[in-house]
């Protein structure tokens, strides 16, 4: 029986790979095209179905819920990708991809934390591996998976993780998701060579146990960090116009998308604008296309984005450029969870997340939460001018994704049809 292990780069580009022996061994690195917007949740469901965003229906890593009015990013529910995934059919582990709950795979790990009535949150994941990840390897290191403190840690967990779950449970397909050039990346303008031999080290422990079953690795990249230095404030300027509408209260001004005549759902370099006064669309497209950083202003059938869930009209940034959803419009007033690192109920992406204003406001939350208080981990700076890297779209070949493997496909959407064919050699 054919075995294969996916490895999954994030960050990971042709460039970048000459500093990875460990991957350099499996072969040479090709670029490979990448659905728009080129992020995590639209590029790993063009890889798993081999459909394009308007057939899978995952324009992004969120979206406004027409039928509930609310946007939420960061689901992991499988049934939300539309479409066939290549692993259905296989003996499958998938170790931190994203659409892991309910995913038609024998074996599965992914990040779950639980929320309790208070409103506390206790970090934890969900293991359905058979091995105790957890009990063997320490607790998964959330802190270091995305916030402040997102670093090495992660990655190194869940390589470890990886290569106990392919020696113990010798899958036929395995999918492993390795984090770390997405951090500092997006922290810093240089790309450090540094952290690329740091996640290649990584890659050596699961290389080093699918080799161990047999099993033969490919490694895939969802997309390149390029420098950037101009945030784009689109729905500050949607609001200004008088399209977007807020209700102010005791925790700041929330959101109000069905009462909004126009606003965006921002996501690195690309933002959904939802127009839900159709008059207003032409002089929304030009109010938003004058905005500056805004590279233009399409119809969402012009990146392949024309399904029910996309936004009206899509804004593309300049690559230098990049898109924050914030919507209020003097700090005093922004909403609490704006200052936590609080990935589902923002609408939409903050890499100001991966930054902190205060190590000892921080220390003093923990403190608080470890003598059982209410507490409220307020320590997320509100100035985008700190991010200095982001994705989406389209850069040079060579900055762009990665794809490691014999053959390899030009594009994500011939990857199913790849890795099966892999799987029947």
């Amino acid at each position: 029986m054919k075995r294969l292990c996916i490895l999954n780069v994030v960050g990971l580009t042709p460039r970048l790979a000459q500093h990875a022996p460990n991957l350099q061994r499996l072969g040479a690195a090709r670029p490979w095209s990448s659905p728009i917007p080129a992020v995590t949740c639209t590029s790993q469901a063009t890889m798993l179905t081999g459909l394009p965003p308007r057939q899978h229906g995952v324009v992004g890593n969120g979206w406004y819920f027409r039928d509930t009015g609310e946007v939420r990013f960061w689901q992991q529910c499988n049934r939300l990708v539309q479409g066939e995934k290549f692993y259905e059919g296989y003996e499958t582990a998938k170790l931190f991809w994203w659409f892991n709950q309910g995913a038609p795979v024998r074996w599965y790990a992914t990040p779950k934390p639980h929320y309790g009535c208070d409103g506390s949150k206790v970090f934890d994941i969900l293991d359905k591996t058979d091995c105790n990840l957890q009990a063997e390897l320490g607790p998964f290191p959330f802190f270091s998976f995305w916030g402040p403190k997102a670093g090495l840690p992660s990655s190194q967990w869940i390589a470890r993780a990886a290569a106990r779950v392919l020696r113990s449970n010798r899958p036929q397909l395995t999918l492993v998701y390795l984090p770390h050039l997405d951090y500092d990346y997006q922290r810093l303008p240089e790309r450090d060579p540094a952290r690329v031999v740091e996640v290649d080290a990584c890659a050596a422990e699961v290389i080093a146990a699918a080799d161990d079953i047999g099993a033969q690795t490919i490694v895939v990249s969802e997309y390149g960090l390029v420098p950037v230095s101009r945030p784009i404030l689109i729905n500050r300027a949607l609001r200004e116009a008088g399209w977007l509408e807020v209700r102010d209260g005791p925790f700041g001004e929330m959101l109000q998308p069905l009462d909004s005549r126009a606003f965006a759902v921002a996501d690195h370099q690309v933002a959904h604008i939802y127009v839900n006064d159709i008059a207003l669309r032409e002089d929304v497209r030009r109010l938003v296309a004058q905005l500056p950083g805004v590279q233009a202003v399409v119809e969402a059938g012009d990146v392949q984005l024309d399904h029910p869930r996309s936004g009206e009209l899509i804004a593309l940034a300049e690559p230098d450029a990049w898109f924050v959803y914030y919507y209020w419009l003097e700090d005093a007033r922004a909403p609490d969870f704006a200052r936590c690192v609080d990935i589902h109920r923002k609408p939409g992406y903050d890499p100001c997340e991966l930054f902190m204003t205060s190590p000892i406001r921080a220390a003093l939350r923990l403190a608080q939460k470890k003598l059982g208080f209410r507490y409220r981990t307020d320590v997320i700076p509100l100035d985008p001018s700190l991010v200095r890297g982001s994705h989406a779209l389209h850069p040079d070949p060579q900055d762009g994704p990665a794809i490691i493997g014999p053959g390899a496909p030009d594009t994500m959407l011939d990857f199913k049809s790849y890795v099966r064919e892999l799987l029947a050699d």
